[in-house]
């Protein structure tokens, strides 16, 4: 049981490797197919992490693999969200935001570990996280109910909440790594 979470983890990084496919073929079926496999991901985010630590085996595997899971997760579905919006959700922008501070985030932290320092995740980043998983699966759903008046400034008004939230919170890292430039 002591290797669960990690292979948890693992699990996560093979999911986000499909569901961009299942997104970028287009059909409705596989989107939907898409949108519960990235659910799934996206509570193997925390459940990896709870089980970790409340069976006291957290690991560097673990520590390592955790943020690049989460990122290929993130990276994959917003570039093939992208690449099939068509314009009828303007979502290019607020993706450039969250794919740009998860790589200088990712940057700050290896000029840090070079030098012996570490940079833990903070409560914000956390929440960013969340709102992240939040509004692509909106996205990804929005297809099923565009017809639905509210849909769009709903999925537009929490997709831009998480890309500002997402830049408060690279901000928040930047502000943090001052001190060891």
């Amino acid at each position: 049981m002591k290797h669960l979470p990690n292979i948890i983890t693992i699990l996560r990084i093979l999911t986000s490797v499909a569901v961009p496919f299942l997104i970028i073929d287009g059909r409705l079926g596989l989107r939907g197919m898409a949108f519960w496999l990235f659910t799934f991901a996206a509570i193997t985010d925390w459940l990896d992490g709870y089980l970790a630590r409340r069976w006291n085996v957290l690991s560097g595997l673990g520590r390592m693999l955790d943020p690049i899971a989460d990122k290929l997760l993130i990276t994959g579905c917003l570039l093939s969200l992208v690449a099939l919006d068509h314009n009828h959700l303007p979502i290019l922008y607020p993706a450039l935001v969250i794919l740009f501070r998860e790589i200088f985030v990712a940057g700050l932290r290896e000029y840090l570990g070079i030098m012996g320092i570490s940079l833990p995740v903070t409560g914000i980043a956390k929440v960013k996280t969340t709102l992240q998983f939040i509004a692509i699966g909106m996205v990804m759903l929005y297809p099923f109910f565009e017809h639905w008046n509210h849909a769009y400034v709903v999925c537009m008004g929490v997709f831009y909440l998480a890309a500002v939230l997402t830049l408060y919170s690279g901000i928040d890292y930047f502000i943090k790594t001052l001190r060891y430039v």
